[in-house]
């Protein structure tokens, strides 16, 4: 008994159709998915890094009003001591009059700093608020892009590029804010 030939002459044309067809265009949103994810890799290390120099400046600037509020208990504490010499009738020193009037004047400064710092957390959250946006954009231009190879549209993959330059928008958004 003879086997029947199966034609698969218009089975490979096809196949290499497909191949020419989407082969190039596979490898296109291939590279384009490599190049997001390079870029959401170094968006999510900026952000990190923002994130922790916010995290810092407020701890400072916390310090800073910490050391604010320690001269202005020292500064109480040598007004009351004056005010109840005074009272008893007694004179003051001159020397804690002085030292008040020093603790005051070093608040100011202190003030000055405490704020400044607390400033730059909030520019820091900012930047990292930005860039956060950016790696969740290239996030999702990686994953459209995938599902266009799944589904073979290439609309999708445009989709999913455009995803990708709003994520490269909110990174050099995010760069620019520093």
């Amino acid at each position: 008994m003879e086997t029947p030939e199966v034609p698969t002459e218009h089975l490979h044309e096809q196949l290499q159709e497909n191949a020419e067809q989407f082969g190039g265009w596979v490898m296109r949103v291939a590279l384009s998915s490599a190049v997001a994810a390079a870029l959401a890799a170094v968006a999510a290390l900026l952000a990190g890094h923002t994130a922790n120099e916010a995290m810092l400046k407020q701890i400072e600037a916390s310090n800073k009003w910490n050391y604010f509020q320690a001269k202005s208990i020292k500064a109480s504490i040598l007004r009351s001591k004056t005010d109840l010499l005074v009272a008893l009738g007694k004179a003051p020193a001159e020397k804690d009059a002085q030292k008040a009037h020093e603790y005051e004047g070093e608040q100011e400064t202190i003030q000055r700093e405490a704020e400044s710092l607390g400033h730059e957390s909030e520019h820091f959250l900012r930047q990292h608020r930005t860039i956060s946006h950016s790696v969740t954009l290239f996030q999702i231009s990686i994953a459209v892009a995938a599902m266009s190879v799944l589904v073979r549209n290439r609309r999708l993959w445009m989709v999913g590029l455009l995803f990708g330059t709003g994520g490269l928008v909110f990174l050099v958004l995010g760069l620019l804010v520093h």
